[in-house]
């Protein structure tokens, strides 16, 4: 029996392989998983042209050099944005979609709360570079949910292309077109996790767009103790694997049986 064959996306922190392992080790035997980084980090800085586009591009690449002509697409934050693009571009390559928590997810229907909201993080172009982390991470979770302290010691390395980083995937969410009639298309299974102390004028806001305007076939899953930085992939990797797995069983049977249809339609 072939394996799941599925791509995880990363948010505009951690890398991929941080991220994911957890989840990875939880999905155990049965799954091909696949924690893919953002192509954002490959220089030293964004790419002057980057885009989400450039993220799109690079999940098929992945998907391409391993044979995958479908998969399941797994997004966190910003590589939940990312997500959302290669199922409004490609929705042929993907088998299901799962978003925890997407970053940002199009420029139409915001509630007042939402736009309220996204007000903060234009503020955020402003801040010198010690307020502006604190200052993103608060924008993540409600506002009486008590943030860690920075880890003692120097920062990884890598922690010093974040804040471009995250300051690019704003800048790109203000003007990209993410094809709203494209992505209403989109027939496959969609499974969002949602951390009860997130920000529900973000977050929460978001699946309940995403549930009422676009995905017809929608399974919302909230983890009730977690919020957008100590995220269940992470936090509860067990609880979090055994919904996707789930929902990915489901996606691969629905379209098997769709197979048996169209074949027994032109048989």
């Amino acid at each position: 029996m072939q394996p799941i064959r599925a791509i995880l996306l990363p948010g505009a922190v951690l890398p991929a392989p941080l991220a994911y392992s957890a989840l990875i080790e939880a999905l155990g035997p049965g799954v091909e998983a696949v924690a893919k980084d953002l192509e954002l980090y490959r220089g030293d800085a964004p790419p002057a042209d980057w885009t989400l586009d450039t993220e799109v591009a690079g999940v098929l690449r992945e998907a391409d050099a391993r044979g995958w002509d479908t998969f399941h697409l797994a997004g966190y934050s910003g590589g939940g944005s990312v997500a959302l693009a290669v199922a409004a571009k490609h929705p042929e390559r993907l088998q299901s979609l799962a978003l925890l928590e997407p970053a940002w997810a199009g420029n139409w229907d915001w509630s007042p709360a939402y736009a309220e909201h996204r007000k903060g993080y234009r503020h955020l172009e402003s801040l010198p570079p010690e307020q502006f982390l604190p200052a993103f991470m608060r924008l993540g979770v409600r506002p009486d949910v008590v943030l860690p302290p920075p880890e003692p010691g120097p920062p990884p390395p890598w922690m010093a292309k974040r804040p471009a980083g995250i300051r690019a995937f704003l800048r790109n969410f203000d003007n990209y077109d993410l094809d709203r009639s494209r992505l209403a298309a989109f027939s496959h299974p969609v499974f969002f996790a949602l951390g009860g102390l997130s920000h529900p004028d973000d977050y929460g806001d978001t699946a309940a767009r995403l549930a009422r305007v676009f995905f017809p076939d929608f399974h919302l899953e909230v983890f009730p103790r977690r919020h957008h930085f100590d995220p269940p992939h992470r936090i509860e990797p067990q609880r979090l694997a055994d919904g996707l797995r789930r929902h990915w069983e489901l996606a691969e049977a629905e379209t098997g049986g769709r197979h048996v249809a169209a074949e027994s339609r032109t048989g």
